[in-house]
């Protein structure tokens, strides 16, 4: 029987040759926030590996929005031939290309985890972060400026300005990045937005510049193609961003045209207690899926075919987006359409290994 992992999603005019995609994943390699090699080599073995969808590590919509100095960044026409040169490549694998945009917040400013992951002053190559308020993520970390309500606004165009290169640059899928503790998410927590403008208090006041953000970018790509954006479901800790409240997001960005919500979770505070488990962000992205008819995305120790064949049986998600399996395994797909008898095309360098004969 033909599995749901191998079967096509369709989303707007791209269609997914299957529903394994490469979670995106920082690689913490960039000068200055351009690609490089080793960027083309990452993302283009996944590629050449049976991905359906590869999604390109966050890039900064501002040189200020990088969560280190090494992060790609989207906020300069200068930026576009490299990652050009790779989604090139990732769709000339049959594989659809994907970028994320993000900016960092108050996460910002800190080195990569091999160079100490310390939080950097201008001294040492940082910047000043900003946030919706001045609290900062840890005791270890100064408090961030916080953005005046014109500034915010601009993160809006920021974003828009990243997406119209995104599309230059040959992507045909764009994310937003609202997850994870970084910008967009700590407008939307009451845990890290404690304003008192239109951009705090209630929820729509906190879901203001999401929902703004959302508008822009869908008005700055083309309307074939799709757009997703990721969340965090949960801050995994009390009064803060719920599973309850992200339903009611979906709920809005599907009317606000977007495709698919990429469900993740936590990373707003240090102190989140998550009961880590395989699979254990599934049940949210079911819920969105059930409650809105939003197209989601699963993410969180999804590591087996089997285990993903399981989700999409169960209709618990769209997409299957895995991290450190891919890391593990670039050729994740090829591998598991072996072991779900799927007769998977493989690349025509490789077909002389696709049985097990010598």
């Amino acid at each position: 029987m033909p599995t749901k992992l191998f079967s096509p999603l369709a989303l707007r005019a791209v269609t997914l040759r299957n529903r394994i995609a490469v979670s995106p994943m920082c690689q913490y390699s960039a000068k200055s926030g351009y690609a490089n090699d080793w960027h083309l080599v990452h993302y283009g073995s996944r590629a050449v590996g049976g991905a359906g969808l590869v999604i390109v590590e966050a890039a900064a919509v501002r040189p200020e929005g990088r969560i280190t100095p090494d992060d790609l960044g989207l906020w300069d026409d200068a930026h576009i031939p490299a990652l050009r040169r790779i989604a090139s490549f990732i769709e000339a694998q049959g594989c659809a290309a994907g970028i994320q945009l993000a900016h960092a917040g108050r996460k910002g400013s800190i080195a990569s985890e091999w160079k100490g992951g310390r939080y950097l002053s201008a001294q040492d190559g940082g910047w000043r972060t900003v946030a919706p308020s001045a609290i900062p993520f840890s005791d270890h970390m100064p408090a961030p400026r916080a953005l005046t309500a014109q500034e915010a606004k601009l993160v809006a165009c920021d974003f828009a300005g990243a997406a119209r290169r995104a599309v230059e640059a040959g992507f045909r899928i764009i994310e937003i990045h609202a997850a994870h503790g970084y910008l967009l998410h700590e407008f939307l927590s009451p845990l890290s937005n404690r304003r008192t403008d239109e951009y705090g208090g209630c929820f729509e006041n906190r879901a203001r510049l999401v929902l703004e953000t959302v508008r822009a970018v869908r008005e700055a790509i083309p309307d074939s193609l799709p757009l997703c954006v990721r969340i965090s479901a949960t801050d995994w800790a009390d009064g803060g961003w719920d599973i309850g409240q992200s339903v009611e997001l979906a709920d809005l960005l599907k009317q606000y045209g977007v495709d698919l919500i990429d469900v993740s979770g936590g990373g707003l505070v240090p102190y989140a207690r998550i009961p880590s488990g395989p699979g254990y962000q599934v049940s949210f992205a079911a819920r969105i899926r059930r409650e809105t008819g939003m197209k989601t995305g699963a993410v969180g120790l999804i590591t087996t075919a089997g285990q993903a064949e399981e989700i999409l049986e169960a209709d618990a998600a769209d997409l299957i987006l895995m991290g450190r399996e891919f890391l593990r395994d670039p050729y994740f797909p090829l591998h598991a359409a072996s072991e779900l008898y799927e007769d998977m095309k493989w690349p025509a360098q490789y077909a002389r290994a696709k049985t097990s004969g010598k």
